[in-house]
């Protein structure tokens, strides 16, 4: 395992105040706030490791910039075509498609879904300009 130094121990605080799926960029406009000498390159290394690691989740979601989650129990994301912004949403395989893959001879150890749709600011925004 990797140590967790104080730049990566900063980085790790930092993406926990998201509510949101930040992306490298984000992140390291708030780790500036602690640690103003930090370069992007250092944040974008620490963020990968801390993925390597499993401390955190990258998400690569449609075209977008990687984007990184500090929530590691299963759950699904819907990405707004508009601004690309990704949420979390509660979403789950009912035991029954579980039990129907796993009957394909598959063992089930998670799974990811992404839906994509316009997040309630892109639709409020749109409805002004009608």
């Amino acid at each position: 395992m990797t140590r967790i130094t104080k730049q990566r121990q900063v980085v790790l605080e930092v993406l926990s105040t998201f509510d949101s799926h930040p992306t490298a960029d984000m992140v390291y406009d708030k780790v500036r706030e602690k640690l103003p000498r930090i370069s992007l390159g250092t944040v974008y290394r620490n963020l990968e490791v801390l993925a390597e690691e499993g401390l955190i989740r990258k998400l690569s979601v449609g075209n977008d910039r990687k984007r990184f989650d500090h929530d590691l129990t299963d759950h699904d994301h819907i990405r707004c075509i508009v601004c690309h912004r990704i949420d979390d949403v509660d979403f789950s395989l009912s035991t029954s498609s579980e039990n129907l893959i796993e009957k394909e001879g598959y063992k089930i150890l998670g799974h990811t879904m992404v839906f994509w749709g316009k997040c309630p600011d892109c639709l409020k925004l749109e409805q002004k300009i009608k």
